[in-house]
């Protein structure tokens, strides 16, 4: 498997090379561009297609599946492009896979690799017992630390502890269904490392502290009844099965972290991530019009340096003891490699705003010419439940004026409801936020039945939506 990883540092270092001729300081005026108010709504069946086959698939062929998801993510992909390549041209089709590819998909993929191979290097030597109090505390802590090493670190720190507390245990799926509710979402809401969405605000010039400000209390209500209504389950189910004991394992270990090099390797991933938005150099190279600016190739490059120094300084052992292996991000590689591509038209009409088939969308949060924040924070939630969350906190951002001083001051809930959208409904599917899913892979490789992509929807739109209820009756009414 470290060859697979080497084969594609080696494509990336390439891509990194073939920028240099086209170094440059602004992009080529006569970049393509994609109207997506010329865009019907039939553009976006195969992006509707690819989720479909990822919620029914997995139930109806699950061998199938689980050895072709690959391709048939590219398949969807593909059935995408190739038609807007015949219709629109080949130049605007390359442009904008490129644009996809170097601006979102790459930087995303990378991240996720680093914070997985880091995290992933990290193991909690002893036994935690899994009863409702260690649960709850495991989700408090996951939850606090999400917004300070991004949702996937955390995620990806704690979720292997938590399910070898657990593995004794019968009823387990609710852990992890709450842990994707709590620590790669909700959590991430308090700063811009916690979720891409406000990293995103952030280099729009919202200030680091304003989410941690404003976005407290909303985040604290959530993750305390979230908490709350966790521990009451978990303590049914746990008498449900007789309060049982794990096996006797006298391994001599004490309770401890192994690894602990890691916990300074995922310093320097939050690191790399904050020097990509406070370095400005002004330096783009131009890759077929499109623009990749020095801090986050400098970025990427750390991060993947980042993720080989784990690989060499974690003892390997320790990667086996922790149940570490490659199939969950390289399961997120592959399908959001298809996501991003069938993506594109979704995001071209949603940008096109008035002028586009989403027209009634955008038309729904302004009223007599006053912003409607109860329809911001909705509309913002559940498109970012099935779209990157990232691109439709932006269209709702520019939507809404798109000068941060004016948000942060004048429009304050307006403000806060895209932020809450955005990173709260994340939770809402499997695809809301990366972490899910790869939460989600990690805990069947353990050998929980995780509920299908409809099963987890009926989790989440039971327990969340209420709950995002009485958010917006406290804060947007």
């Amino acid at each position: 498997m470290k060859t697979q990883i080497q084969k594609a540092a080696m494509a990336l270092a390439a891509v990194g090379a073939a920028m240099l001729p086209g170094m440059a300081f602004a992009a080529g005026a006569d970049a393509p561009h994609l109207d997506g108010a010329l865009l019907g709504g039939l553009w976006a069946a195969p992006f509707a297609c690819m989720l479909l086959s990822i919620a029914i698939f997995p139930l109806v062929a699950p061998h199938f599946w689980h050895h072709h998801f690959g391709k048939v993510s590219a398949f969807w992909g593909l059935a995408f492009l190739v038609p807007f390549a015949a219709k629109f041209g080949a130049s605007l089709a390359a442009y904008e896979v490129l644009h996809t590819l170097l601006l979102e998909y790459i930087p995303f993929i990378i991240l996720l690799l680093a914070l997985f191979t880091v995290a992933g290097g990290v193991r909690l030597t002893g036994s935690l017992v899994g009863t409702p109090a260690v649960n709850t505390m495991l989700l408090a802590i996951g939850t606090l630390l999400a917004s300070w090493m991004g949702t996937t670190g955390a995620a990806m720190l704690l979720i292997r502890p938590l399910l070898r507390a657990n593995a004794h245990r019968k009823y387990k799926v609710h852990s992890v269904v709450f842990f994707i509710f709590l620590v790669a979402n909700i959590g991430g809401s308090l700063t811009p490392l916690g979720d891409p969405p406000l990293f995103l605000g952030f280099l729009k010039g919202v200030s680091f502290f304003w989410t941690t400000i404003h976005m407290f209390l909303p985040m604290l209500l959530v993750s305390v009844l979230l908490l709350a209504v966790f521990f009451a389950l978990d303590t049914v189910l746990f008498g449900k099965e007789g309060r049982p004991a794990p096996p006797r394992q006298d391994t001599g270990e004490k309770l401890g972290l192994e690894g602990g090099v890691n916990l300074l390797l995922l310093g320097g991933v939050v690191g790399a991530v904050l020097m990509s938005g406070f370095w400005k150099p002004g330096v783009e190279f131009n890759v077929y019009h499109v623009p990749v600016e020095l801090q986050n190739i400098a970025r990427d490059v750390i991060l993947l340096a980042i993720a080989g120094l784990s690989l060499k300084l974690t003892d390997p052992e320790s990667r086996v003891k922790n149940d570490f292996s490659w199939f969950p991000i390289i399961e997120v590689a592959k399908l959001f490699a298809g996501i991003f591509i069938s993506m594109i038209p979704a995001i071209a009409i949603l940008k096109a705003g008035e002028n586009g088939a989403l027209r009634s969308v955008i038309q729904m949060v302004t009223h007599d010419g006053q912003p409607v924040d109860v329809m911001y924070f909705w509309l913002t939630g559940l498109l970012s439940s099935f779209l990157d969350n990232a691109p439709t906190y932006l269209v709702f951002f520019n939507t809404a004026g798109g000068d941060a001083m004016h948000l942060m001051h004048d429009m304050t809930n307006t403000l806060l409801a895209i932020s809450a959208g955005a990173v709260f409904m994340g939770a809402n599917t499997y695809i809301g936020n990366a972490p899910n899913f790869m939460v989600r892979s990690i805990a069947e490789e353990q050998g929980v039945k995780m509920p299908s992509f409809f099963g987890y929807m009926a989790w989440s739109f039971g327990i969340l939506v209420p709950l995002f209820g009485l958010v917006t009756l406290a804060f947007f009414m």
